[in-house]
């Protein structure tokens, strides 16, 4: 079931939002080459926890009930998603997407970034390009009375059009008092299926996209999701509200859009 937050609630996610954004802020200068993901993901918990928050995402069971045992996720080159923190360390030429979620007063926020590591080839500096663009042209789909399709269809015409593929195995979702609720957001499809928006929806917007084709594999960890045939992938994702006008980004600084 779709649950329409109210004005209160909304501001709730706000916050939650604000925190994920000034989490991403203060990490960024970390992603350099020799720091481990473990390193930058005790960082994102101490400096959430610092902001009156929780990351989300520590403890989550997966679908075969193994815990998340990271505050984040942080996924290298053809890890598509949920990269478990660890000793290793970044390297220059890598793409690095980090996805991080805070809740804070029963509500959530939920956003990632790929970084480029030092100089990247001009295919991954393109594939992070298209993909942010892909969310950026998303989100402006997303108002009131249009099909929920329309967002998908959006990021799956720009990623395509540029040669790349979206990820079909995994999907956005609502958000709200949970960290996942209805409903499912697809990177593709047609522009006309799925419930019509309204107003006080808040939906987390997540284009994963890959420079080759677009099958997954799940390995073994229960978490980690890459690419099958080893090119790298790319992942941007913004929680927003529905508004009677334009979308309102949640996950992102005033200043910084």
């Amino acid at each position: 079931m779709i649950t329409i937050k109210s004005a209160v609630e909304i501001d709730r996610l706000r916050e939650s939002g604000r925190i994920v954004a000034l989490t991403f802020r203060h990490i960024e200068p970390m992603v350099v080459p020799g720091i481990t993901t473990e390193e930058i993901d005790r960082e994102i918990c101490r400096f959430i926890t610092s902001q009156g928050g929780r990351p989300a995402f520590k403890g989550i069971p997966s679908s075969t009930g193994v815990p998340f045992p990271g505050n984040s996720c942080i996924s290298i080159d053809e890890e598509v998603v949920h990269g478990i923190p660890n000793g290793r360390k970044l390297q220059a030429g890598q793409i690095v997407g980090i996805d991080i979620g805070v809740e804070k007063g029963g509500f959530y926020g939920d956003a990632a970034r790929t970084y480029k590591v030092g100089n990247v080839s001009s295919l991954k500096d393109r594939l992070v390009q298209v993909t942010k663009e892909a969310l950026a042209i998303a989100i402006q789909e997303a108002r009131a009375e249009r099909p929920l399709g329309a967002i998908s269809h959006a990021i799956q015409t720009h990623v395509e059009a540029a040669g790349f593929s979206v990820v079909r195995d995994l999907v956005g979702h609502g958000i709200g008092k949970t960290l996942h609720e209805a409903p499912q957001i697809p990177n593709f499809g047609s522009s006309n299926q799925g419930p019509k928006l309204r107003v006080g929806m808040t939906l987390a917007i997540e284009p994963m996209v890959n420079a080759g084709k677009w099958q997954v594999r799940f390995l073994p960890d229960s978490w980690r999701v890459v690419t099958l045939d080893g090119s790298p992938s790319a992942h941007f994702e913004n929680t927003i509200a529905i508004t009677d006008s334009a979308p309102e980004v949640l996950t992102e600084l005033v200043e910084d859009k």
